[in-house]
């Protein structure tokens, strides 16, 4: 798994693997039932501490993305929500996002506009 983490971002090292893992799964990169490499391994792999790695895959895990068990390891979650249905965390997070753009000037035009274009780049 090659992940790209940014140790100057303002972004948790652990938000940016959570990140980076759910758009690997939106974009097909990892697949439902797919292996994710051990904590240990993964922290290996990027020079981080496994603590950080295990907070991202317990955040996932929270989140459905992934299921985890000590026998297993990790992998990619099977899909199990009806299509259509929004959980409200999400939403919350949409809001917040619609909040940001506007103060920022991005009007609603636009602001389709930019969701259709990245919306269309995961299909």
């Amino acid at each position: 798994m090659l992940l790209s983490l940014d140790f100057s971002s303002n972004i948790p090292i652990y938000q940016q693997i959570r990140n980076q893992i759910i758009i690997a799964i939106s974009e097909g990169i990892l697949v439902p039932g797919e292996q994710l490499p051990t904590i240990r391994t993964l922290a290996d792999q990027t020079g981080i501490n496994m603590m950080t790695v295990n907070k991202a895959y317990q955040l996932l895990k929270q989140e459905g993305y992934i299921t985890a068990d000590r026998r297993s390891g990790a992998k990619v979650a099977k899909r199990s929500q009806e299509a259509g249905v929004v959980p409200a965390s999400l939403c919350n997070e949409l809001r917040l996002l619609i909040s940001q753009f506007k103060l920022q000037g991005i009007n609603e035009d636009q602001f389709f506009s930019l969701c259709r274009e990245l919306y269309q780049k995961e299909d």
